[in-house]
């Protein structure tokens, strides 16, 4: 199966974008890289409709991921400690934000800067996911938290 980007789209540092093969990509995505940031995806991918990801520096999303309608995610967080002046004139902070191979992210999850999520991982509905999980994991709520783990002891999905 060759990959899909269905329109509209928005583009913004389309050269600094690495898309793998098998990447089938819904209408409605916006993917902005700034300064220098980096957008990488891996193969066999799947991203639904009004996807949106903001690069400052790097996100990368793993092969064979599944990604549901009305993601965000991001490796920007901006700055508000300066009072006297509107959030969009302060600076921003960047970390990378990886989501490993065989993610599934559910609809509507927001995954913030620096999120580190291992090989597997399941993400919840409207989840808001911030931190590091290890692989092979459930993750859900707002903040996301580990609700569930595989065992591979006794092959199977264990709460908590």
């Amino acid at each position: 199966m060759p990959g899909y980007l269905g329109r509209p789209i928005f583009i913004l540092g389309g050269r600094r974008m690495s898309f793998g093969v098998k990447v089938r990509i819904f209408p409605g995505m916006r993917a902005e890289c700034f300064k220098g940031g980096a957008l990488t995806v891996g193969d066999d991918v799947s991203i639904g409709q009004g996807f949106h990801v903001i690069c400052g520096s790097s996100v990368s999303i793993g092969s064979g991921c599944l990604i549901s309608s009305g993601v965000f995610v991001t490796d920007t967080d901006h700055q508000y400690s300066d009072t006297t002046l509107p959030v969009a004139h302060q600076p921003t902070v960047t970390r990378p934000t990886l989501i490993g191979d065989n993610c599934f992210i559910g609809v509507g999850a927001r995954i913030q800067a620096g999120t580190i999520l291992g090989k597997g991982c399941i993400v919840g509905a409207n989840a808001v996911v911030r931190g590091e999980f290890p692989d092979h994991c459930v993750v859900a709520g707002v903040p996301a938290r580990i609700i569930k783990h595989y065992d591979p002891t006794s092959a199977s999905w264990l709460r908590g």
